[in-house]
C-alpha cells in the first residue's frame, strides 16, 4: 500500500486509512469507515488507525478489524447507593458539556437492586481509546469499582437492569463526518482532509 507525502502528518493521527485493493485513501473518520463497511461494495476493505505521526512524514499504522465498526463498547461505574450514582452520572453530563467527547454516546444511569447502581457511557467501540483518553484527560474519578469493554456492554443489555436517567452526548466526530453520496464521490482522493 503506497500512502502519499503528507505536508502536516499529526493532524492524521486518529484518523483512518482504507485500502480499497486497486487504490487507498486516507484520512477518514471512524463514522465515514463505519458507513463504508456497511456497504455491500466495500465491505471487504482494510481498514488502518494512524496511531502516531512524525516530523519526516511517517506513519504508526495498525490494522482494525472490520467487526469492530458494527459493536459497542462502554465503561461502567458501579455503586451501592443511588447518591454516588447521581453524582457520576452529573459529572459525565458536565464533562460532556464542558468539553465535546470523542463521537456520539449514550449516557444511562441504572438499578439492579436496591444496593446495586450503575452509572454507564456507552459509544462505538472504534472509539474506545479516544473515550479513554478523554476521561484521563478531564481526570474522571468515581469512587467504587468499574469496568469496560465489549463484553460489558453485552451483559449489561443482557441483564437489562432498571434505567433511571438517561442522556444523550453528541461528538466531536459528526462535525467533520461526511455521509451518502458527499462521501463516495471522493474516496479515489488520496488525501480524504
Amino acid at each position: 500500500m503506497k500512502l502519499p507525502e503528507l505536508e502536516k502528518p499529526e493532524k492524521y493521527v486518529g484518523l483512518y486509512i482504507v485500502d480499497f485493493g486497486d487504490y487507498s485513501s486516507m484520512g477518514f473518520t471512524a463514522l465515514e469507515v463505519a458507513e463504508l463497511l456497511e456497504s455491500e461494495k466495500y465491505k471487504d476493505c482494510k481498514v488502518y488507525k494512524i496511531h502516531r505521526a512524525y516530523p519526516d512524514g511517517q506513519l504508526e499504522i495498525k490494522g482494525v478489524p472490520s467487526e469492530k465498526f458494527q459493536l459497542e463498547a462502554g465503561m461502567f461505574f458501579y455503586s451501592t447507593d443511588m447518591e454516588t450514582s447521581q453524582r457520576d452520572f452529573k459529572a459525565l453530563v458536565k464533562l460532556s458539556v464542558e468539553s465535546m467527547p470523542p463521537s456520539r454516546a449514550k449516557l444511562h444511569l441504572a438499578k439492579y437492586s436496591d444496593d446495586n447502581f450503575v452509572t454507564t457511557i456507552i459509544y462505538p467501540a472504534e472509539f474506545d481509546d479516544e473515550f479513554s483518553s478523554w476521561l484521563l484527560d478531564a481526570q474522571y474519578k468515581t469512587s467504587g469499582p468499574a469496568e469496560g469493554g465489549v463484553e460489558a456492554v453485552q451483559r449489561y443489555y443482557d441483564q437489562q437492569p432498571e434505567i433511571l436517567d438517561r442522556y444523550q452526548l453528541f461528538g466531536q466526530s459528526e462535525d467533520i463526518s461526511r455521509t451518502g453520496q458527499e462521501l463516495l464521490q471522493n474516496l479515489r482522493v488520496a488525501v480524504q482532509r
